[in-house]
């Protein structure tokens, strides 16, 4: 089965990578769901951890255990909005909101940020919601 994406969007690796045994192929994703793996990579990437682009990501984990003040919140808007700017010219961002999770006083490290942007090839509007928090069983993000 060849799939060939004629997608004016994009199509890149779907994220995480996976393979398919029968084609000896990866799969891919194309358009609106490339645009979310790329934001959901965009804002898991710590700045530096990419060898040949050591400015790409948004370095949260620094604001981990933070409490959002209204100046961590600024500093958290700021790193996604220019991140997004720089990294993913597919879209126009319009608002950053971030917000901590009020579900339990008990859980620290934990926020969650929406953006609303724009696709400014299709006129297209749409949510991204990214819930930043440490995996307790692992310790990573």
């Amino acid at each position: 089965m060849n799939t060939t994406f004629n997608s004016f969007l994009g199509t890149g690796w779907a994220f995480p990578p996976a393979f398919d045994n029968r084609t000896g192929t990866v799969e891919l994703v194309s358009d609106l769901e490339d645009i979310k793996e790329s934001l959901n990579i965009l804002l898991s990437t710590s700045l530096g951890e990419r060898v040949m682009q050591p400015n790409y990501g948004c370095d949260l984990n620094d604001y981990m255990f933070e409490s959002l003040s209204t100046g961590v919140i600024g500093i958290i808007k700021h790193h996604v909005e220019n991140s997004i700017l720089y990294y993913e010219p597919r879209i126009v961002a319009e608002s950053v909101d971030v917000t901590a999770d009020d579900s339990t006083d008990l859980i620290e490290g934990r926020f969650t940020i929406t953006v609303v942007y724009t696709i400014p090839g299709t006129n297209s509007r749409f949510n991204y919601v990214y819930d930043y928090y440490i995996n307790e069983a692992s310790g990573h993000v």
